[in-house]
């Protein structure tokens, strides 16, 4: 038994054709002007799915890199701090030493005294050094100074290990960024071992004027400053310590990104060359499509697609 092929047969099927064709054409078009190989899930629901990870991944390497350019600038700040503090020290050593020599009267050590204690206040405007408005010796009370100007000396931030600031650097990889000012300072206590405990004896020994003072100058007391000394020195090393392993995770954290950014074009990105030549050759089939169905539908349905 034979079919017979209709005429409406024959224009749906030319139909058929000159859709999937006109499909294929906006397709690529939009590819074109967007540039994008992917311009909606249903182009390549795979494709699709690996961009979005990929995007997340670099979504989340980006915020890692900030977090790494906050930690360093911190940092910056922080050693800006000690290197202040250590000044301060370096200049109370060279004034005890000249207090100590037999040649420097009670008057000088008083005047000595006035310049110390002016020193134990540019020790704490120091320690209240601020990156982005938040004090970078207080621990986690960031928002508060660690130090208050004048008689009191003590610490008014949170000490360690609750102190602690630390900064997410890659996944699953926390360094903490902080160094408290209580460790290097003190409360200015007499044998709290802090900077400001040393600075306050020295200052009463110079007012004292007796021999049992000046022992104390030229002996507990130095040996005590030249300790406090050292302390700056060791915690800056720290500083230094962490500034470098922020510096090599920043130069990896680059290297990720430029990394999985080019897998992301390659998933997503359209070969423009290559675009522009399945366009013009969708293009011209589509005008053939038009022409031959003008060849097979009649003139009034042809038309009417027209």
């Amino acid at each position: 038994m034979s079919t017979r092929i209709s005429t409406a047969m024959t224009a749906r099927a030319v139909l058929a054709d000159l859709q999937e064709a006109s499909n294929r054409l906006a397709r690529t078009q939009r590819q074109l002007s967007t540039g994008k190989l992917l311009t909606k899930p249903s182009d390549d629901p795979f494709a699709t799915n690996r961009a979005l990870a990929l995007r997340a991944e670099v979504d989340g390497l980006d915020q890692y890199k900030k977090n790494v350019d906050d930690a360093s600038s911190w940092t910056t700040v922080t050693d800006t701090a000690l290197s202040r503090i250590n000044d301060i020290a370096q200049r109370a050593r060279e004034l005890l030493v000249q207090a100590s020599s037999d040649s420097t009267g009670q008057d000088g050590r008083v005047a000595i005294a006035e310049e110390i204690d002016q020193l134990i206040q540019g020790a704490k405007q120091a320690a209240n050094a601020q990156f982005a408005g938040r004090y970078v010796l207080a621990g986690t009370k960031t928002d508060q100074p660690p130090y208050q100007l004048g008689a009191v000396d003590t610490f008014g931030g949170t000490t360690l290990p609750a102190g602690a600031v630390v900064r997410e650097i890659g996944p699953g990889v926390s360094v903490q960024i902080n160094v408290v000012g209580r460790d290097i300072l003190g409360d200015g206590v007499s044998g709290d071992g802090g900077l400001l405990g040393v600075l306050r004896d020295i200052a009463a020994h110079l007012r004292g004027g007796t021999p049992a003072d000046a022992d104390l100058l030229r002996g507990q007391d130095l040996q005590r400053l030249d300790a406090s000394l050292d302390n700056i020195t060791q915690t800056r090393a720290t500083v230094g310590a962490i500034a470098n392993r922020l510096e090599t995770a920043s130069a990896r954290l680059d290297q990720m990104n430029e990394a999985s950014t080019k897998f992301l074009s390659d998933v997503e990105d359209a070969d423009m060359a290559k675009t522009i030549m399945d366009f013009s050759l969708q293009q011209s089939v589509y005008q053939a499509a038009l022409k031959s169905g003008a060849n097979i539908i009649q003139a009034s349905l042809l038309d009417f697609l027209r």
